[in-house]
């Protein structure tokens, strides 16, 4: 095995406990493996480890790697900011795209995926934190708007919610943010949740987290 494939499955086992610390099915969580500035060489080694669902932040990035990778069987996700003029070339890659946070991005998509003839799965992004601390991302109190947009448009889903907390060097200080999120999904009815990074992963399998979110832990700090 790889250093790549070690690092993962231990990454996957570490969730594997924490699932089964909050009575859930390990099975239940999905690792999403974040590849910003990752070569192409080291998505193949993350491939030969098992996984297939891969995290981009830019479109531009995605869309190099999206060629030069294809045929493999990966599932691209966009977890980073969408602008509306990179929202035609989003839908054309990504299976999912994590960070909707506007009615206006959603028509977008929702108009771009009619063109493709496909629905495109989304999350919208939730703001728990400060304005000074994260700059994108809906409030909780919008999402029930967002929500009632989305209920008229044939070729968008909305599947869950997304967050970010803000960084801590102590997990368990990012718990209330999760909580929250798990709160507000299950308010409306939303199955998925994405949250969790490298740094509380675990925490936030424990509050219900279905896709976490992991880069450096398992690829190194990024270079550039």
């Amino acid at each position: 095995m790889t250093v790549v494939a070690d690092i993962a499955s231990d990454i996957i086992r570490r969730i594997g406990l924490a699932a089964e610390r909050a009575g859930r099915e390990p099975s239940e969580v999905r690792l999403i493996a974040v590849t910003k500035t990752v070569a192409p060489e080291t998505i193949k080694e993350a491939l030969g480890a098992g996984l297939r669902t891969f995290g981009e932040n830019r479109v531009q990035e995605a869309l190099a790697k999206a060629r030069e990778l294809q045929g493999l069987g990966i599932e691209w996700h966009l977890i980073g900011h969408l602008q509306k003029n990179k929202a035609k070339a989003a839908v054309g890659i990504f299976e999912m795209i994590h960070s909707v946070d506007s009615i206006g991005l959603m028509e977008f998509l929702d108009s771009h995926a009619r063109r493709l003839g496909k629905v495109q799965r989304v999350l919208i992004q939730v703001k728990l934190a400060p304005e000074d601390i994260l700059k994108h991302g809906t409030g909780e109190k919008e999402v029930k708007g967002l929500l009632g947009a989305a209920d008229g448009m044939k070729n968008l889903r909305v599947e869950g919610l997304m967050t970010i907390p803000p960084f801590f060097d102590d997990p368990e200080r990012a718990r209330p943010y999760f909580k929250v999120l798990k709160t507000l999904a299950d308010e409306y009815g939303l199955k998925e949740l994405s949250m969790g990074m490298t740094g509380d992963f675990e925490v936030a399998v424990e509050e219900g987290a279905t896709m976490v979110r992991i880069g450096s832990a398992i690829f190194g700090e990024r270079t550039k």
